[in-house]
Protein backbone atom coordinates (compact mmCIF):
# COMPACT_ATOMS: atom_id res chain seq x y z
CA UNK A 1 0.00 0.00 0.00
CA UNK A 2 2.81 2.37 0.91
CA UNK A 3 4.69 1.61 -2.31
CA UNK A 4 1.56 2.18 -4.38
CA UNK A 5 0.95 5.52 -2.66
CA UNK A 6 4.58 6.49 -3.22
CA UNK A 7 4.32 5.59 -6.91
CA UNK A 8 1.13 7.66 -7.20
CA UNK A 9 2.88 10.61 -5.53
CA UNK A 10 5.80 10.37 -7.96
CA UNK A 11 3.39 10.14 -10.89
CA UNK A 12 1.60 13.30 -9.74
CA UNK A 13 4.92 15.11 -9.50
CA UNK A 14 5.62 14.25 -13.12
CA UNK A 15 2.32 15.68 -14.40
CA UNK A 16 3.62 19.28 -14.90
CA UNK A 17 6.72 17.96 -16.64
CA UNK A 18 4.56 15.72 -18.81
CA UNK A 19 2.37 18.64 -19.87
CA UNK A 20 5.40 20.75 -20.83
CA UNK A 21 6.88 17.73 -22.63
CA UNK A 22 3.74 17.46 -24.76
CA UNK A 23 3.85 21.19 -25.54
CA UNK A 24 7.51 21.04 -26.57
CA UNK A 25 6.85 17.91 -28.61
CA UNK A 26 4.17 19.76 -30.59
CA UNK A 27 6.40 22.79 -31.02
CA UNK A 28 9.71 21.14 -31.89
CA UNK A 29 9.85 17.33 -31.91
CA UNK A 30 6.85 16.62 -34.15
CA UNK A 31 7.85 19.14 -36.87
CA UNK A 32 11.37 17.70 -36.99
CA UNK A 33 9.89 14.21 -37.26
CA UNK A 34 7.78 15.32 -40.23
CA UNK A 35 10.87 16.69 -41.98
CA UNK A 36 12.56 13.31 -41.62
CA UNK A 37 9.42 11.47 -42.78
CA UNK A 38 9.00 13.77 -45.78
CA UNK A 39 12.62 13.16 -46.77
CA UNK A 40 11.94 9.43 -46.82
CA UNK A 41 8.55 9.40 -48.56
CA UNK A 42 7.00 10.42 -51.87
CA UNK A 43 4.33 12.84 -50.57
CA UNK A 44 3.86 15.42 -47.84
CA UNK A 45 0.73 16.42 -45.92
CA UNK A 46 -1.35 19.12 -47.58
CA UNK A 47 -4.84 20.55 -47.07
CA UNK A 48 -7.37 17.79 -47.67
CA UNK A 49 -4.72 15.06 -47.87
CA UNK A 50 -2.74 13.81 -44.88
CA UNK A 51 -1.09 10.94 -46.77
CA UNK A 52 2.67 10.51 -47.07
CA UNK A 53 2.78 8.12 -50.00
CA UNK A 54 5.39 5.36 -50.08
CA UNK A 55 8.87 5.22 -48.60
CA UNK A 56 11.89 6.01 -50.75
CA UNK A 57 15.49 7.13 -50.44
CA UNK A 58 15.45 8.90 -53.79
CA UNK A 59 14.84 12.34 -52.29
CA UNK A 60 18.47 12.52 -51.16
CA UNK A 61 19.59 12.11 -54.75
CA UNK A 62 19.08 15.84 -55.30
CA UNK A 63 22.17 16.44 -53.20
CA UNK A 64 24.25 14.74 -55.90
CA UNK A 65 22.89 16.91 -58.72
CA UNK A 66 24.85 19.85 -60.09
CA UNK A 67 22.59 22.37 -58.34
CA UNK A 68 22.71 20.43 -55.09
CA UNK A 69 26.50 20.14 -55.04
CA UNK A 70 26.92 23.80 -56.01
CA UNK A 71 24.50 24.93 -53.28
CA UNK A 72 26.31 22.85 -50.69
CA UNK A 73 29.74 24.17 -51.69
CA UNK A 74 28.43 27.74 -51.77
CA UNK A 75 26.95 27.39 -48.28
CA UNK A 76 30.13 25.93 -46.82
CA UNK A 77 32.41 28.45 -48.54
CA UNK A 78 30.31 31.49 -47.66
CA UNK A 79 29.81 30.24 -44.10
CA UNK A 80 33.55 29.71 -43.61
CA UNK A 81 34.40 33.12 -45.05
CA UNK A 82 31.77 34.84 -42.91
CA UNK A 83 33.10 33.05 -39.82
CA UNK A 84 36.60 34.43 -40.49
CA UNK A 85 35.30 37.99 -41.01
CA UNK A 86 33.11 37.73 -37.93
CA UNK A 87 35.99 36.40 -35.84
CA UNK A 88 38.46 39.10 -36.92
CA UNK A 89 36.00 41.96 -36.33
CA UNK A 90 34.25 40.66 -33.20
CA UNK A 91 37.31 39.38 -31.36
CA UNK A 92 39.32 42.51 -32.18
CA UNK A 93 36.59 44.79 -30.85
CA UNK A 94 36.17 42.58 -27.77
CA UNK A 95 39.88 42.74 -26.96
CA UNK A 96 39.99 46.50 -27.50
CA UNK A 97 36.95 47.09 -25.29
CA UNK A 98 37.97 44.66 -22.53
CA UNK A 99 41.74 44.88 -22.27
CA UNK A 100 43.25 47.99 -23.82
CA UNK A 101 43.69 51.65 -22.97
CA UNK A 102 41.97 52.79 -26.17
CA UNK A 103 39.77 55.88 -25.72
CA UNK A 104 35.97 55.65 -25.94
CA UNK A 105 35.86 52.08 -24.68
CA UNK A 106 32.20 52.46 -23.68
CA UNK A 107 31.39 53.45 -27.24
CA UNK A 108 33.46 50.52 -28.54
CA UNK A 109 31.37 48.15 -26.42
CA UNK A 110 28.14 49.64 -27.79
CA UNK A 111 29.51 49.52 -31.35
CA UNK A 112 30.33 45.83 -30.93
CA UNK A 113 26.73 45.05 -29.98
CA UNK A 114 24.72 47.56 -32.04
CA UNK A 115 24.42 45.64 -35.37
CA UNK A 116 22.66 42.80 -33.52
CA UNK A 117 19.54 44.95 -33.34
CA UNK A 118 19.42 45.48 -37.10
CA UNK A 119 17.51 42.58 -38.73
CA UNK A 120 19.64 40.75 -41.26
CA UNK A 121 17.04 41.29 -43.98
CA UNK A 122 17.18 45.05 -43.35
CA UNK A 123 20.98 45.03 -43.34
CA UNK A 124 21.15 43.08 -46.59
CA UNK A 125 18.55 45.34 -48.22
CA UNK A 126 20.50 48.43 -47.16
CA UNK A 127 23.75 47.04 -48.56
CA UNK A 128 22.03 46.21 -51.83
CA UNK A 129 21.22 49.95 -52.01
CA UNK A 130 24.79 50.90 -51.07
CA UNK A 131 26.85 48.48 -53.15
CA UNK A 132 24.76 47.36 -56.10
CA UNK A 133 27.28 47.28 -58.97
CA UNK A 134 25.16 49.54 -61.19
CA UNK A 135 23.16 51.84 -58.92
CA UNK A 136 24.68 51.51 -55.44
CA UNK A 137 25.25 54.83 -53.68
CA UNK A 138 28.87 53.99 -52.88
CA UNK A 139 29.60 53.09 -56.50
CA UNK A 140 27.89 56.28 -57.74
CA UNK A 141 30.03 58.32 -55.35
CA UNK A 142 33.21 56.57 -56.51
CA UNK A 143 32.33 57.19 -60.17
CA UNK A 144 31.69 60.86 -59.43
CA UNK A 145 35.12 61.07 -57.80
CA UNK A 146 36.76 59.30 -60.74
CA UNK A 147 37.88 56.34 -58.62
CA UNK A 148 38.06 53.20 -60.80
CA UNK A 149 36.70 50.86 -58.13
CA UNK A 150 33.32 49.10 -58.10
CA UNK A 151 31.81 47.29 -55.15
CA UNK A 152 29.60 44.31 -56.03
CA UNK A 153 27.58 43.13 -53.06
CA UNK A 154 25.85 40.55 -55.29
CA UNK A 155 28.92 38.33 -55.17
CA UNK A 156 30.58 35.76 -52.96
CA UNK A 157 32.68 38.49 -51.40
CA UNK A 158 29.59 40.62 -50.79
CA UNK A 159 27.75 37.78 -49.06
CA UNK A 160 30.77 36.95 -46.90
CA UNK A 161 31.21 40.61 -45.98
CA UNK A 162 27.57 41.27 -45.01
CA UNK A 163 27.14 38.00 -43.09
CA UNK A 164 30.47 38.52 -41.31
CA UNK A 165 29.61 42.10 -40.35
CA UNK A 166 26.21 41.22 -38.91
CA UNK A 167 27.36 38.09 -37.06
CA UNK A 168 30.41 39.83 -35.56
CA UNK A 169 28.34 40.88 -32.49
CA UNK A 170 27.88 37.21 -31.58
CA UNK A 171 31.65 36.77 -31.64
CA UNK A 172 32.00 39.99 -29.66
CA UNK A 173 29.68 38.70 -26.92
CA UNK A 174 31.34 35.29 -26.67
CA UNK A 175 34.89 36.63 -26.54
CA UNK A 176 34.43 39.83 -24.50
CA UNK A 177 33.81 37.94 -21.26
CA UNK A 178 36.81 35.69 -21.95
CA UNK A 179 39.13 38.66 -22.38
CA UNK A 180 37.60 40.48 -19.39
CA UNK A 181 38.13 37.56 -17.00
CA UNK A 182 41.58 36.66 -18.27
CA UNK A 183 44.33 36.70 -15.62
CA UNK A 184 46.99 39.15 -16.78
CA UNK A 185 49.91 37.63 -14.82
CA UNK A 186 51.21 35.74 -17.84
CA UNK A 187 50.91 38.80 -20.08
CA UNK A 188 52.74 40.96 -17.55
CA UNK A 189 55.47 38.34 -17.20
CA UNK A 190 55.82 38.28 -20.97
CA UNK A 191 56.12 42.07 -21.07
CA UNK A 192 58.70 42.08 -18.25
CA UNK A 193 60.86 39.68 -20.26
CA UNK A 194 60.86 42.07 -23.22
CA UNK A 195 58.11 40.66 -25.43
CA UNK A 196 56.55 43.11 -27.87
CA UNK A 197 52.80 43.72 -27.93
CA UNK A 198 52.32 41.52 -31.00
CA UNK A 199 54.49 38.75 -29.52
CA UNK A 200 52.51 38.84 -26.26
CA UNK A 201 49.19 38.64 -28.11
CA UNK A 202 50.40 35.79 -30.32
CA UNK A 203 52.03 33.64 -27.63
CA UNK A 204 49.96 34.40 -24.50
CA UNK A 205 46.64 36.18 -24.96
CA UNK A 206 45.27 34.41 -28.03
CA UNK A 207 46.20 30.87 -26.85
CA UNK A 208 44.38 31.54 -23.57
CA UNK A 209 41.29 32.64 -25.52
CA UNK A 210 41.28 29.63 -27.89
CA UNK A 211 38.06 28.04 -26.51
CA UNK A 212 36.06 31.25 -26.84
CA UNK A 213 37.55 32.08 -30.25
CA UNK A 214 36.96 28.62 -31.68
CA UNK A 215 33.44 28.45 -30.28
CA UNK A 216 32.61 31.87 -31.72
CA UNK A 217 33.99 30.94 -35.16
CA UNK A 218 31.96 27.74 -35.34
CA UNK A 219 28.82 29.54 -34.15
CA UNK A 220 29.23 32.19 -36.85
CA UNK A 221 29.75 29.45 -39.43
CA UNK A 222 26.57 27.68 -38.31
CA UNK A 223 24.50 30.87 -38.33
CA UNK A 224 25.78 31.84 -41.78
CA UNK A 225 25.12 28.33 -43.06
CA UNK A 226 21.43 28.50 -42.18
CA UNK A 227 20.80 32.19 -42.97
CA UNK A 228 18.09 32.75 -45.57
CA UNK A 229 17.41 36.52 -45.78
CA UNK A 230 20.95 37.65 -46.65
CA UNK A 231 21.49 34.78 -49.08
CA UNK A 232 18.14 35.52 -50.77
CA UNK A 233 18.48 39.33 -50.98
CA UNK A 234 22.12 39.38 -52.10
CA UNK A 235 22.66 35.91 -53.55
CA UNK A 236 19.72 35.68 -55.97
CA UNK A 237 20.68 38.74 -58.09
CA UNK A 238 24.19 37.31 -58.41
CA UNK A 239 22.98 33.81 -59.26
CA UNK A 240 24.44 32.38 -56.05
CA UNK A 241 22.37 29.51 -54.64
CA UNK A 242 22.84 28.24 -51.08
CA UNK A 243 21.09 25.41 -49.30
CA UNK A 244 18.46 27.64 -47.57
CA UNK A 245 17.59 29.47 -50.81
CA UNK A 246 17.59 26.16 -52.71
CA UNK A 247 15.02 24.81 -50.23
CA UNK A 248 12.90 27.92 -50.75
CA UNK A 249 13.03 27.66 -54.54
CA UNK A 250 12.04 23.99 -54.43
CA UNK A 251 9.07 24.84 -52.21
CA UNK A 252 8.09 27.79 -54.44
CA UNK A 253 8.48 25.84 -57.70
CA UNK A 254 5.56 24.65 -59.79
CA UNK A 255 4.98 21.83 -59.16
CA UNK A 256 6.23 21.99 -55.58
CA UNK A 257 9.14 19.63 -54.89
CA UNK A 258 8.53 19.37 -51.16
CA UNK A 259 10.07 15.94 -50.64
CA UNK A 260 13.28 16.94 -52.40
CA UNK A 261 13.33 20.09 -50.25
CA UNK A 262 12.97 17.88 -47.17
CA UNK A 263 15.96 15.82 -48.30
CA UNK A 264 18.10 18.97 -48.51
CA UNK A 265 16.64 20.13 -45.18
CA UNK A 266 17.80 16.94 -43.47
CA UNK A 267 21.29 17.41 -44.95
CA UNK A 268 21.38 21.06 -43.82
CA UNK A 269 20.21 20.10 -40.34
CA UNK A 270 22.85 17.36 -40.15
CA UNK A 271 25.56 19.86 -41.13
CA UNK A 272 24.32 22.31 -38.50
CA UNK A 273 24.22 19.56 -35.86
CA UNK A 274 27.84 18.71 -36.61
CA UNK A 275 28.82 22.39 -36.37
CA UNK A 276 26.95 22.78 -33.07
CA UNK A 277 28.53 19.61 -31.68
CA UNK A 278 31.99 20.82 -32.66
CA UNK A 279 31.34 24.18 -31.01
CA UNK A 280 30.33 22.54 -27.72
CA UNK A 281 33.24 20.12 -27.91
CA UNK A 282 35.78 22.87 -28.55
CA UNK A 283 34.39 25.13 -25.85
CA UNK A 284 34.27 22.37 -23.25
CA UNK A 285 37.52 20.58 -24.16
CA UNK A 286 39.89 23.23 -22.83
CA UNK A 287 39.28 24.84 -19.46
CA UNK A 288 42.11 27.33 -19.03
CA UNK A 289 42.35 28.88 -15.58
CA UNK A 290 42.33 32.57 -16.39
CA UNK A 291 40.65 33.89 -13.24
CA UNK A 292 42.33 33.08 -9.94
CA UNK A 293 41.20 33.59 -6.37
CA UNK A 294 43.69 36.35 -5.58
CA UNK A 295 41.74 39.01 -7.44
CA UNK A 296 41.77 40.05 -11.05
CA UNK A 297 42.42 43.67 -11.88
CA UNK A 298 44.67 43.47 -14.93
CA UNK A 299 46.18 46.69 -16.11
CA UNK A 300 45.03 47.78 -19.55
CA UNK A 301 47.33 46.72 -22.36
CA UNK A 302 49.04 49.92 -23.59
CA UNK A 303 48.54 50.37 -27.33
CA UNK A 304 50.72 53.50 -27.50
CA UNK A 305 50.36 54.96 -31.00
CA UNK A 306 47.71 52.35 -31.80
CA UNK A 307 45.17 53.70 -29.28
CA UNK A 308 43.46 55.97 -31.78
CA UNK A 309 43.79 53.37 -34.52
CA UNK A 310 41.87 50.89 -32.35
CA UNK A 311 39.11 53.39 -31.64
CA UNK A 312 39.05 54.35 -35.31
CA UNK A 313 38.52 50.67 -36.20
CA UNK A 314 35.48 50.57 -33.90
CA UNK A 315 34.12 53.79 -35.38
CA UNK A 316 34.60 52.42 -38.91
CA UNK A 317 32.75 49.23 -38.01
CA UNK A 318 29.87 51.19 -36.49
CA UNK A 319 29.65 53.37 -39.59
CA UNK A 320 29.73 50.37 -41.96
CA UNK A 321 27.29 48.20 -40.00
CA UNK A 322 24.79 50.80 -38.73
CA UNK A 323 25.27 54.38 -39.96
CA UNK A 324 25.66 53.76 -43.71
CA UNK A 325 22.79 51.21 -43.92
CA UNK A 326 20.38 53.47 -42.02
CA UNK A 327 21.38 56.48 -44.14
CA UNK A 328 20.80 54.44 -47.30
CA UNK A 329 17.30 53.56 -46.12
CA UNK A 330 16.55 57.19 -45.22
CA UNK A 331 17.80 58.53 -48.56
CA UNK A 332 15.93 55.90 -50.60
CA UNK A 333 12.63 56.48 -48.81
CA UNK A 334 12.78 60.30 -48.60
CA UNK A 335 14.76 61.55 -51.61
CA UNK A 336 12.70 63.51 -54.12
CA UNK A 337 14.65 61.89 -56.97
CA UNK A 338 13.59 58.36 -57.81
CA UNK A 339 16.53 57.71 -60.14
CA UNK A 340 20.02 58.67 -58.99
CA UNK A 341 22.92 58.69 -61.47
CA UNK A 342 25.08 61.17 -59.55
CA UNK A 343 25.29 62.02 -55.87
CA UNK A 344 24.03 65.52 -56.68
CA UNK A 345 20.78 63.95 -57.94
CA UNK A 346 19.89 63.02 -54.36
CA UNK A 347 19.68 66.69 -53.44
CA UNK A 348 18.40 68.14 -56.72
CA UNK A 349 14.74 67.76 -55.74
CA UNK A 350 15.24 67.89 -52.01
CA UNK A 351 13.86 65.42 -49.52
CA UNK A 352 10.24 64.67 -48.75
CA UNK A 353 8.23 62.47 -46.43
CA UNK A 354 5.59 61.98 -49.10
CA UNK A 355 6.82 58.60 -50.31
CA UNK A 356 7.45 57.45 -46.77
CA UNK A 357 3.95 58.42 -45.62
CA UNK A 358 2.45 56.90 -48.78
CA UNK A 359 4.27 53.63 -48.21
CA UNK A 360 3.34 53.26 -44.55
CA UNK A 361 -0.23 54.37 -45.31
CA UNK A 362 -0.87 51.46 -47.66
CA UNK A 363 -3.16 48.72 -46.47
CA UNK A 364 -0.50 46.02 -46.96
CA UNK A 365 1.82 47.84 -44.58
CA UNK A 366 -0.87 48.44 -41.95
CA UNK A 367 -2.05 44.83 -42.07
CA UNK A 368 1.48 43.46 -41.94
CA UNK A 369 2.37 45.74 -39.02
CA UNK A 370 -0.65 44.61 -37.02
CA UNK A 371 0.15 40.98 -37.85
CA UNK A 372 3.79 41.42 -36.78
CA UNK A 373 2.80 43.02 -33.48
CA UNK A 374 0.21 40.33 -32.74
CA UNK A 375 2.60 37.51 -33.60
CA UNK A 376 5.42 39.06 -31.56
CA UNK A 377 3.26 39.74 -28.49
CA UNK A 378 1.60 36.32 -28.48
CA UNK A 379 4.91 34.55 -29.09
CA UNK A 380 6.63 36.58 -26.36
CA UNK A 381 3.95 35.77 -23.76
CA UNK A 382 3.69 32.08 -24.68
CA UNK A 383 7.44 31.66 -25.07
CA UNK A 384 8.19 33.24 -21.70
CA UNK A 385 5.50 31.15 -19.98
CA UNK A 386 6.76 27.89 -21.49
CA UNK A 387 10.39 28.79 -20.80
CA UNK A 388 9.61 29.68 -17.17
CA UNK A 389 7.73 26.40 -16.67
CA UNK A 390 10.52 24.38 -18.28
CA UNK A 391 13.23 26.13 -16.28
CA UNK A 392 11.28 25.69 -13.04
CA UNK A 393 10.85 21.96 -13.65
CA UNK A 394 14.54 21.65 -14.52
CA UNK A 395 16.01 23.57 -11.57
CA UNK A 396 13.35 23.60 -8.83
CA UNK A 397 11.84 20.11 -8.94
CA UNK A 398 13.06 16.51 -8.80
CA UNK A 399 11.30 15.61 -12.03
CA UNK A 400 13.12 13.07 -14.15
CA UNK A 401 12.01 14.98 -17.24
CA UNK A 402 13.98 18.11 -16.34
CA UNK A 403 17.13 17.43 -18.36
CA UNK A 404 15.14 16.10 -21.32
CA UNK A 405 12.99 19.25 -21.38
CA UNK A 406 16.13 21.38 -21.29
CA UNK A 407 17.67 19.53 -24.23
CA UNK A 408 14.49 19.79 -26.30
CA UNK A 409 14.17 23.51 -25.49
CA UNK A 410 17.73 24.15 -26.69
CA UNK A 411 17.53 21.89 -29.78
CA UNK A 412 16.27 24.59 -32.21
CA UNK A 413 19.79 26.06 -32.06
CA UNK A 414 20.87 23.09 -34.18
CA UNK A 415 17.87 23.19 -36.52
CA UNK A 416 17.77 25.76 -39.35
CA UNK A 417 14.79 28.05 -38.91
CA UNK A 418 13.60 27.58 -42.48
CA UNK A 419 13.66 23.81 -41.90
CA UNK A 420 11.72 24.01 -38.65
CA UNK A 421 9.16 26.21 -40.38
CA UNK A 422 8.62 23.53 -43.05
CA UNK A 423 8.09 20.88 -40.39
CA UNK A 424 5.61 23.07 -38.50
CA UNK A 425 3.63 23.54 -41.70
CA UNK A 426 3.29 19.82 -42.33
CA UNK A 427 2.69 18.90 -38.68
CA UNK A 428 -0.18 21.35 -38.20
CA UNK A 429 -1.82 20.32 -41.45
CA UNK A 430 -2.73 16.94 -39.97
CA UNK A 431 -3.17 17.79 -36.29
CA UNK A 432 -6.83 17.93 -35.21
CA UNK A 433 -6.55 21.63 -34.35
CA UNK A 434 -6.57 23.53 -37.64
CA UNK A 435 -4.19 26.49 -37.51
CA UNK A 436 -3.18 26.61 -41.17
CA UNK A 437 -3.68 30.06 -42.64
CA UNK A 438 -3.97 31.79 -39.26
CA UNK A 439 -1.83 34.19 -37.25
CA UNK A 440 -1.70 31.54 -34.53
CA UNK A 441 0.47 29.27 -36.70
CA UNK A 442 3.01 32.06 -37.20
CA UNK A 443 3.10 32.60 -33.44
CA UNK A 444 3.66 28.86 -32.91
CA UNK A 445 6.62 28.92 -35.31
CA UNK A 446 8.08 32.00 -33.63
CA UNK A 447 7.80 30.41 -30.19
CA UNK A 448 9.54 27.28 -31.47
CA UNK A 449 12.56 29.03 -33.02
CA UNK A 450 13.04 31.46 -30.10
CA UNK A 451 12.70 28.85 -27.35
CA UNK A 452 16.49 28.53 -26.75
CA UNK A 453 16.86 32.27 -26.15
CA UNK A 454 13.80 32.31 -23.90
CA UNK A 455 14.99 29.33 -21.88
CA UNK A 456 18.49 30.73 -21.41
CA UNK A 457 17.19 34.13 -20.38
CA UNK A 458 14.70 32.82 -17.81
CA UNK A 459 17.08 30.17 -16.47
CA UNK A 460 19.83 32.71 -15.81
CA UNK A 461 17.44 34.69 -13.59
CA UNK A 462 16.05 31.61 -11.87
CA UNK A 463 19.52 30.29 -11.00
CA UNK A 464 20.31 33.60 -9.29
CA UNK A 465 17.24 33.32 -7.04
CA UNK A 466 17.56 31.37 -3.80
CA UNK A 467 14.80 28.71 -3.62
CA UNK A 468 14.61 29.06 0.18
CA UNK A 469 12.29 32.05 -0.16
CA UNK A 470 9.71 30.04 -2.05
CA UNK A 471 10.17 27.00 0.21
CA UNK A 472 9.61 29.18 3.27
CA UNK A 473 6.23 30.23 1.90
CA UNK A 474 5.31 26.57 1.40
CA UNK A 475 6.40 25.70 4.95
CA UNK A 476 4.16 28.48 6.23
CA UNK A 477 1.14 26.86 4.58
CA UNK A 478 1.01 28.26 1.06
CA UNK A 479 0.39 25.88 -1.80
CA UNK A 480 3.25 25.52 -4.26
CA UNK A 481 1.45 27.33 -7.09
CA UNK A 482 0.59 30.23 -4.78
CA UNK A 483 4.20 30.41 -3.59
CA UNK A 484 5.39 30.57 -7.19
CA UNK A 485 2.85 33.25 -8.05
CA UNK A 486 3.39 35.42 -4.95
CA UNK A 487 7.10 34.88 -4.28
CA UNK A 488 9.11 33.51 -7.20
CA UNK A 489 7.47 35.42 -10.05
CA UNK A 490 7.61 38.84 -8.31
CA UNK A 491 11.27 38.30 -7.39
CA UNK A 492 12.04 37.37 -11.01
CA UNK A 493 9.91 40.15 -12.49
CA UNK A 494 12.76 42.05 -14.11
CA UNK A 495 14.23 38.87 -15.60
CA UNK A 496 10.81 37.88 -16.90
CA UNK A 497 10.26 41.34 -18.39
CA UNK A 498 13.71 41.17 -20.03
CA UNK A 499 12.78 37.83 -21.58
CA UNK A 500 9.45 39.20 -22.80
CA UNK A 501 11.17 42.15 -24.47
CA UNK A 502 13.86 39.92 -25.98
CA UNK A 503 11.25 37.60 -27.49
CA UNK A 504 9.21 40.59 -28.64
CA UNK A 505 12.23 41.89 -30.56
CA UNK A 506 13.05 38.47 -32.02
CA UNK A 507 9.41 37.92 -32.95
CA UNK A 508 9.23 41.24 -34.79
CA UNK A 509 12.24 40.40 -36.94
CA UNK A 510 11.49 36.70 -37.58
CA UNK A 511 11.30 35.70 -41.23
CA UNK A 512 12.81 32.30 -42.00
CA UNK A 513 10.47 30.26 -39.76
CA UNK A 514 7.30 31.84 -41.18
CA UNK A 515 8.44 31.75 -44.80
CA UNK A 516 6.13 28.85 -45.69
CA UNK A 517 3.36 29.60 -43.19
CA UNK A 518 1.94 33.00 -44.11
CA UNK A 519 -0.96 33.79 -46.41
CA UNK A 520 -2.01 37.07 -48.02
CA UNK A 521 -4.00 37.85 -44.86
CA UNK A 522 -1.29 36.85 -42.36
CA UNK A 523 1.77 38.45 -43.95
CA UNK A 524 4.21 40.09 -41.51
CA UNK A 525 6.64 43.00 -41.95
CA UNK A 526 9.73 40.89 -42.65
CA UNK A 527 7.91 39.03 -45.42
CA UNK A 528 6.58 42.30 -46.84
CA UNK A 529 10.12 43.73 -47.01
CA UNK A 530 11.34 40.60 -48.81
CA UNK A 531 8.48 40.53 -51.29
CA UNK A 532 8.72 44.27 -51.99
CA UNK A 533 12.43 43.92 -52.75
CA UNK A 534 11.82 40.97 -55.07
CA UNK A 535 9.12 42.97 -56.87
CA UNK A 536 11.51 45.91 -57.36
CA UNK A 537 9.74 48.32 -54.97
CA UNK A 538 12.89 49.63 -53.33
CA UNK A 539 11.36 52.81 -51.89
CA UNK A 540 8.56 50.83 -50.31
CA UNK A 541 11.05 48.28 -48.92
CA UNK A 542 13.24 51.05 -47.52
CA UNK A 543 10.29 52.80 -45.86
CA UNK A 544 9.11 49.60 -44.22
CA UNK A 545 12.65 48.82 -43.11
CA UNK A 546 12.99 52.23 -41.46
CA UNK A 547 9.89 51.61 -39.37
CA UNK A 548 11.24 48.14 -38.65
CA UNK A 549 14.51 49.57 -37.34
CA UNK A 550 12.77 52.17 -35.16
CA UNK A 551 10.44 49.63 -33.55
CA UNK A 552 13.21 47.15 -32.86
CA UNK A 553 15.46 49.91 -31.51
CA UNK A 554 12.76 50.94 -29.03
CA UNK A 555 12.33 47.33 -27.91
CA UNK A 556 16.11 46.85 -27.65
CA UNK A 557 16.54 49.96 -25.50
CA UNK A 558 13.66 48.83 -23.29
CA UNK A 559 15.32 45.43 -22.89
CA UNK A 560 18.61 47.06 -21.90
CA UNK A 561 16.85 49.26 -19.34
CA UNK A 562 15.07 46.21 -17.91
CA UNK A 563 18.38 44.33 -17.68
CA UNK A 564 20.01 47.28 -15.91
CA UNK A 565 17.11 47.41 -13.48
CA UNK A 566 17.51 43.70 -12.78
CA UNK A 567 21.20 44.17 -12.02
CA UNK A 568 20.41 47.02 -9.62
CA UNK A 569 17.66 44.97 -8.01
CA UNK A 570 19.93 41.96 -7.53
CA UNK A 571 22.69 44.21 -6.18
CA UNK A 572 20.32 45.78 -3.66
CA UNK A 573 19.04 42.35 -2.64
CA UNK A 574 22.57 41.11 -2.03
Amino acid sequence: MTSARSALTRARREIPGGIIAVVLALLIVLPVAFIVVAALTTEVPRPGNAGIGSFTSGNFGILATQNGVRSLLNSVGIGAGAAVVSLVIGASLAFIAARTDAPWRRFIFIAGMAPMFLPSIVGSLAWSLLASPTAGYLNIALRDLGVPVTFDVYSYGGLVFVLGVYYAPYTFMLTHSSFSMMNADLEEASAVHGASLWSMLRTVTLPLAVPALAGAAILSFALSLENFPVNAILGNPGGIETLPTYIYHLMAASPVRANAAAGIAVALTAALLVATYLQQRVVNRKRFTTLSGKGNRPRPVPLRWGRRVATGFAVLYFVVSVVLPVLALIVTSTSGSVYVNHIADMFSRGFTLERLSEAIGQQDFLTSTVNSVVVAVVAAVLGTTIAFSTSYIRYRTTSRLGQLLEQVSMSPLAIPQVVLGMGILWAWLILPVSLYGTIALLAVATVAVTMPQAYRSVSSSMLQLDPDLENSAVLLGARRFRAIRNVTVPLMRTGIVSTLLLLLMLGMREMSAVLFLYTSDTRVLSILVFQSFENGSLSFSAAISLVFVVVIAVIAVSAQLAAARERRFNGAGA
